[in-house]
Formats: structure tokens, C-alpha cells, sequence
């Protein structure tokens, strides 16, 4: 099973322009997300897939492989779609720019599901890590997701899922993490597929795949991380890399 990490790197993010450009401790971010999905030695090859010439200058300085994206695209699983359509790979990992602080545990859990999934029933996994303080669950820039019994998602929301209308029904909360692994085919279906109403209104990019009937594996960690949104964000990542 052949194997590879995509980071999918925009220069003009939304809520927090030149992010990846931004210092974290002598490099940029991009470099040292790079530099920790490598770290890892669970791929068999990493590449950074971008539309900014910086970001490309930069990832080639640092030693890395690039791909330049050919169109512009509304999301991350879109530009990795693109880049991978003429290689020969099983699975491909979305590990996002602004993630410096991924780490193997995670990625071992993730890419596991697809060993043991023998009738290959799964579309995509990804991971959740369980929150207790309401400031986070009721923050919308932090993803929240849903599950069955079996770990499946059932729904994502950047609102409190679920709704605490008994607040000792003992309803846990997790946080969805922006890492994804993709069969493949799943990913480019995920790109021919129009986006519907749901995605649109959330703006999460993954409820595409539920709405469509894909099978989405969660994989609970506990190794929390740091993703970077927002500035305040950054500087909790420069305290915590020192």
C-alpha cells in the first residue's frame, strides 16, 4: 500500500492572511509542518501543494518536493485532488499548513484504520480529541464532530454538537482535527462532486463526503496540538515550541 502525505498551503487564508509565511521559532510554519510530517517516516513521499510562489521558494529552499496547483480551488481536499490524479498511490494523508505540531501517534492511528478495512468500506479517516471547557466547545473557529457507536461521523459543526439541552446526559465533546486520510478514489469523487447546502452554510469542507454518503472513520488522540487560525494562535504556538 503505497502511501503519501499532501499538505495543501493557500497564502491568502481568510482569517489569518500570510500564516504559513509567519516565524515559529527561526522558520516559518509551512517549513516546520513540512519538516514534522517528514519527521514522521510514515510516508513514502511528502509533498507540499500550493498556489503561491513564496510558499513554493520557501518549501524548495527548505529541501522539499512541491506541486504548483493549475486552477484555483474552494478547498484544500480540491487542490490535493488535483495533484494526485496521475499518481500511483493507495492512500494520501491531508496534513494541514497550519498544523506544525503534528506528531506520529496520531498519524499511526489514522493511517491504521485502512489496514484492518479489508472490504475497503471506508472512505476517509480523520481525528477527534475530546474538549471540557465550554469556551472551546462553543468556539467556531474549533470544528466539532459527531459520532455512532462505531466512530463514525455522523455530522460536523463549528456549533456545540450536541446541543446540551440536558447538561447531565453525559454527552461528551470533540474537537475534529485537520488531518485526513483519503482513499484515493474517495478523494477524487470528492472533487467531481458539486458542493451542497450544508457544506456551504458551515464551511467545512469534510460534510461534502457525509452529504454524498462516504464513510468518514474518527480516531480518537489525545495529543492536542496546536492549529493556527488566528494570531492569537501563533503566539500560543511560539510559547509552546520554546
Amino acid at each position: 500500500m503505497r502511501i503519501i502525505a499532501m499538505i495543501p498551503a493557500r497564502y491568502s487564508a481568510s482569517r489569518f492572511p500570510g500564516k504559513l509565511m509567519q516565524d515559529l521559532d527561526g522558520k516559518p510554519v509551512i517549513v516546520r509542518t513540512f519538516d514534522a510530517t517528514v519527521a514522521t517516516a510514515l510516508f513514502d513521499a511528502v509533498y507540499v501543494v500550493t498556489d503561491s510562489e513564496i510558499i513554493k521558494e520557501t518549501i524548495e529552499a527548505a529541501g522539499g518536493n512541491v506541486i504548483m496547483s493549475k486552477k484555483s480551488h474552494e478547498s484544500g481536499s480540491d487542490r490535493i485532488a488535483e495533484a494526485v490524479e496521475d499518481l500511483e498511490i493507495d492512500i494520501v494523508v491531508n496534513v494541514q499548513g497550519d498544523e506544525p505540531f503534528i506528531e506520529k501517534e496520531s498519524l499511526e492511528k489514522v493511517l491504521g484504520v485502512f489496514k484492518t478495512d479489508f472490504n475497503k468500506e471506508i472512505d476517509l479517516a480523520s481525528i477527534m480529541v475530546e474538549m471540557h471547557r465550554w469556551e472551546d466547545i462553543s468556539n467556531p473557529n474549533i470544528v466539532k464532530v459527531i459520532v455512532d457507536q462505531n466512530d463514525f461521523a455522523l455530522y460536523f459543526s463549528r456549533s456545540p454538537i450536541p446541543y446540551p439541552r440536558d447538561k447531565d446526559a453525559g454527552a461528551r465533546y470533540f474537537k475534529h482535527k485537520g488531518i485526513y486520510a483519503f482513499r484515493k478514489s474517495a478523494l477524487l469523487d470528492f472533487a467531481k462532486l458539486p458542493m451542497k447546502f450544508l457544506e456551504a452554510t458551515e464551511k467545512i469542507e469534510c460534510i461534502r463526503y457525509l452529504e454524498y454518503g462516504k464513510k468518514i472513520k474518527m480516531v480518537e488522540t489525545t495529543v492536542e496540538g496546536i492549529g493556527i487560525d488566528t494570531p492569537e494562535d501563533l503566539e500560543l504556538a511560539r510559547k509552546q515550541w520554546k
